[in-house]
């Protein structure tokens, strides 16, 4: 509790709207997270001009071509290059996957595992927490796209692995991030000013530009790199090679379980395609827990074994039955509508049999 108070709390999404909705204005909302010492909900409706931007086309899903070996283990041949969709790029999925895995690794593109430990003095896990939790609210009120938030995260935990932030400018740190990944990422990318509306002007735009070019230069202008929504992209299609059709109870499960592994600092010494993987297993554990997770097919596309994800799906699986993160809501609110099938209202297994995390018989 010590820990906690020294954190934020951010509102609803519904108190915001009552709010808004009492002042006049129900469209325009501000989402506000104060001091890190004080918990208080603050909201303030004012006009806000609304951010547009365009709706990408849906993608159809990757399709896979298997044949047995004399174990009976499948063996990948080719991807279906045969889709419409030039973003699939389908006959060069294996080579991007490669390039990917590759720089992933790549020290100048990862965090410090214990950076709150090694470098920092006031910052807490609980606070990074908090954060991830008030910058969720603050993309669903823009509109962002998922790959900016997973990249504005990983922006402020590389900046974090190298610049000691006192806690009070740790909110600074995070708008500062998410307006460098919404500049990446965004095709219409909210301004300067959003930023500092949707802090209720905390900070003035000279102090969010100073930050942002703060982040830049220690970053040193390395800001592309794969996150677990990257490699949930691929995994999701492999999970569902044999499925006339896409599952969409799947897929947002999996876009709600890579949400919430950001919330817990113990993710970020684990890879994104391992963080990927992991979602996979626990999602497909979800949906059918007296089915074993994981295949061999999961296995070769995804480069992991079942034992590699047991440490990761056991933190996930903890997220979300909320046995860990309980007071974090904003990503448990947004997966409890209908827009998403209600994903985050999903019953699960207290436990995962360990027999589930033993090596596949060939």
């Amino acid at each position: 509790m010590a820990e906690q108070e020294n954190c934020v709390r951010i509102t609803r999404a519904a108190k915001k709207r009552a709010l808004s909705a009492a002042s006049g204005s129900p469209n325009k909302k501000r989402v506000v997270l104060g001091e890190l010492p004080n918990l208080s909900n603050v909201v303030v409706p004012v006009n806000n001009k609304p951010v547009t931007k365009t709706k990408p086309k849906a993608k159809k899903a990757l399709t896979t071509t298997l044949i047995s070996t004399t174990k009976g283990s499948p063996t990948k041949v080719e991807i279906d290059d045969s889709c419409d969709d030039p973003q699939l790029c389908g006959a060069y999925a294996s080579d991007i996957d490669d390039y990917l895995h590759k720089m992933e690794m790549e020290t100048k593109r990862r965090p410090v595992p214990n950076y709150l430990e090694k470098v920092q003095k006031e910052v807490t896990a609980n606070m990074r927490g908090v954060l991830v939790d008030w910058l969720v609210e603050v993309a669903e009120e823009y509109k962002l796209l998922p790959d900016t938030l997973y990249l504005a995260i990983s922006y402020i935990d590389r900046f974090l692995s190298l610049n000691v932030v006192h806690k009070q400018k740790l909110q600074l740190l995070g708008v500062s991030s998410m307006l460098i990944a919404s500049k990446y990422e965004e095709i219409t990318a909210p301004d300067v000013g959003d930023f500092c509306y949707i802090t209720d002007n905390t900070y003035p735009k000279e102090e969010v530009v100073k930050m942002e070019a703060d982040i830049l230069k220690s970053l040193k202008f390395e800001m592309g790199n794969p996150t677990v929504k990257t490699f949930l992209r691929r995994f999701t299609s492999v999970a569902q090679t044999n499925n006339k059709s896409p599952n969409l109870q799947l897929e947002f499960l999996c876009y709600y379980l890579g949400e919430l592994s950001l919330l817990d600092y113990n993710c970020v010494k684990f890879l994104p395609s391992l963080v990927a993987a992991s979602v996979i297993f626990l999602a497909k554990f979800i949906i059918q827990p007296m089915i074993r997770p994981w295949c061999a097919t999961l296995q070769q596309y995804s480069g992991y074994k079942p034992a590699d994800l047991k440490d990761c799906v056991l933190i996930i699986h903890d997220l979300y039955v909320s046995r860990k993160g309980g007071s974090l809501q904003a990503i448990r609110e947004k997966y409890k509508q209908h827009k998403f099938k209600y994903v985050a209202s999903m019953p699960s297994h207290s436990e995962i049999p360990a027999s589930y995390f033993e090596d596949l018989k060939e």
